[in-house]
């Protein structure tokens, strides 16, 4: 058996003249929260349509398991998804709607397990209620209870917390981390947003113009993203000095790093730095973070910087104004 759940090799899709994917290469392991991160119209919400067959793809192959794809009735039972608009039904209840996976799965234990996930989704007391009168949260919360009725071994998540606001999308977020672990459930989760991936995500795929530019785990491509895409998804809106000559120093911490470092460089070396750039951020539950100041003007400044950087063991890179644009 395969030791990924997901393969994806050489998928390539068109509309018409457009190419909206080419030559899409994933491998998902189990219990993975995969992200797929991209800007508006990159193609990765077509990539998601794929994977669960809403879409068909004019090349490539999907294996699950080791096995070929074939998108019949045992894929599509272990391969669940949520969307960005929730996708209720209006005129069904809380308990109804969640019901109606099971219905088409013809369940025997459908309204067992519809309580059950919707106690796991901490909705037991919105049984009776309609989708109209329940909040974003909560309606996203009935779709994955929804989701979870063919006890899926993968969840894909199509922009899911899009619609929502800040506090809610973290509450959002915590409850699909949490399945990922109480269930072993592997989770897709496609977005524009990079504080949406970084949250949960232990891996990341960059997509633009219909191709993955670069992929890796979450904290490598936050600390050290190569492409153009990448770096402007992480540092558009943050970095706003001039793409110019000067010279730029990049610290990079991964929560070792205990001291204040601005400070003791002050006091330490008598240096005044111009911080343009600081940012840390839980990934994967570890703390990662970066700072990126102007080299000094002075070269002895310099050479004093260099020195107490070494002899302090952080780790450090000097960069170019120009690679942040």
């Amino acid at each position: 058996m395969s030791e990924y759940i997901l393969e994806i090799k050489n998928l390539s899709k068109s509309f018409g003249e457009h190419r909206v994917l080419s030559n899409i290469n994933l491998l998902i392991e189990k219990k993975d929260v995969y992200g797929i991160l991209g800007l508006s119209g990159a193609g990765k919400s077509t990539l998601i349509r794929c994977i669960n067959g809403l879409e068909k793809f004019d090349e490539g192959e999907i294996l699950f398991k080791g096995n070929k794809v074939l998108f019949d009735r045992d894929y599509r039972k272990n391969v669940a998804m949520i969307f960005q608009q929730f996708n209720l039904l209006d005129q069904r209840t809380v308990l109804k709607n969640v019901e109606l996976a099971g219905e088409l799965f013809k369940d025997p234990n459908t309204k067992q397990k519809a309580l059950y996930y919707l106690e796991m989704v901490g909705l037991l007391d919105k049984l009776d209620s309609y989708p109209s009168q329940l909040s974003g949260g909560q309606k996203q919360r009935v779709a994955i209870a929804r989701a979870l009725m063919s006890e899926p071994e993968i969840l894909l998540c199509d922009e899911a917390t899009s619609a929502l606001d800040p506090d809610t999308t973290n509450q959002v977020l915590a409850l699909l981390k949490d399945l990922n672990e109480k269930l072993g459930l592997t989770i897709v989760m496609i977005s524009h947003q990079m504080n949406v991936i970084e949250k949960i995500c232990n891996k990341v795929a960059i997509i633009d113009n219909a191709k993955i530019v670069e992929s890796g785990e979450t904290q490598e491509i936050f600390l050290y993203p190569k492409t153009e895409i990448s770096k402007k998804i992480i540092y558009s809106g943050h970095i706003n000095t001039k793409s110019d000559d000067s010279k730029l120093l990049k610290v990079i911490f991964n929560g070792e790093l205990d001291m204040p470092l601005i400070a003791n460089i002050v006091q330490d070396c008598n240096i005044v730095l111009s911080i343009i750039y600081a940012d840390s951020k839980v990934v994967n539950g570890h703390v990662f973070g970066q700072l990126i100041f102007k080299m000094p003007a002075d070269i002895n400044d310099v050479l004093k910087l260099r020195k107490y950087l070494e002899l302090k063991n952080i780790n450090y890179k000097e960069v170019d104004a120009s690679e942040f644009f």
